[in-house]
């Protein structure tokens, strides 16, 4: 079963620049929905962006103008790019998504998280 494969994150100052890509383990008939999720320690998993299968995006208010998602539909990737960032944005980062092995069949699969870190 095709999975997804997460790059980048590390630790950074507040006010600087991380991006974080993520990659289907291999060749899939298509994707819907991508995304990328995050997780503080003792908190619950919530989505930051989404980006629809015809790239149109979606963030929550506390990353809009500071956080790009983008996709490339013929590699099958997906990219966050975080500009401006703040402690508060520290977690755990998962990529999804909705990944269809046939036209009728999909389900949804997630990266193995990459942990981001933004000192004060």
């Amino acid at each position: 079963q095709v999975q997804l494969v997460e790059s980048g994150g590390g630790s950074v100052q507040a006010g600087g620049s991380l991006k974080l890509s993520c990659a289907t383990s291999g060749s899939i008939f298509g994707i819907n929905v991508m995304g990328w999720y995050r997780q503080a320690p003792g908190k619950q998993r919530y989505v930051v962006a989404t980006i629809t299968s015809s790239g149109v995006p979606n963030y929550i208010d506390s990353v809009k103008g500071r956080f790009t998602i983008s996709r490339d539909n013929a590699k099958n990737t997906v990219v966050l790019q975080m500009n401006s960032l703040k402690p508060e944005d520290t977690a755990v980062y998962y990529c999804y998504a909705q990944l269809r092995p046939s036209y009728s069949r999909q389900y949804d699969a997630w990266g193995q998280g990459t942990q981001v870190t933004v000192s004060a």
